[in-house]
């Protein structure tokens, strides 16, 4: 029996403090920069890592090894908090005069970049929570298809099509299918 399932047993039957304790330190990082590449914010990303470890928390009564990974089951419920932050956040506007400008010559296409990153993010935080999954597991998470198909419980040829259908979309509204 590996340490891990050593843990949840615990945390399960006696409710260790310790062995959570011990659970979330093995994933916090891995976690903790999955959120923060959706995020982009260091507070947010560890306020919303937290909340991910607390959901986690109270959900291991009712985990079944045999259903999924505790990986896969943990990437879930990360992925769906990040939705769900997602829908909440607003992101803050700065009057023009405010913003400090750079100078670079480059500026221009980082500039062009990151409102590209940001109108793209704002697309996808529209979309279904299932669809929004699969993109985040895939951009964010650097998951596989066999890896986001068994974390969704979906067939993989179903992630594939969902994602593809999206990419496709994405250039089709952002103008990057060469047209």
């Amino acid at each position: 029996m590996k340490q891990e399932d050593k843990w949840i047993r615990a945390i399960q039957r006696h409710n260790s403090r310790d062995a959570a304790e011990k659970l979330i330190q093995s994933y916090y990082d891995e976690i903790y920069r999955f959120v923060y590449r959706q995020v982009g914010h260091k507070e947010d990303a560890m306020d919303l890592t937290q909340s991910v470890f607390i959901a986690v928390l109270r959900a291991i009564p009712g985990y079944q090894a045999k259903k999924a990974s505790f990986r896969t089951w943990l990437y879930r419920i990360a992925a769906n908090k990040v939705i769900d932050a997602r829908r909440r956040i607003a992101p803050p506007s700065v009057p023009l005069e405010d913003v400090e400008l750079p100078i670079a010559e480059d500026f221009a296409l980082q500039i062009h970049n990151k409102v590209l990153l940001e109108q793209i993010e704002d697309y996808i935080s529209c979309l279904e929570s299932d669809e929004q999954a699969v993109f985040r597991l895939r951009l964010y998470g650097e998951k596989t298809f066999p890896e986001i198909a068994d974390t969704l419980e979906e067939p993989e040829a179903a992630v594939k099509s969902r994602y593809y259908r999206m990419v496709q979309r994405l250039r089709k509204e952002f103008g990057t299918d060469g047209s």
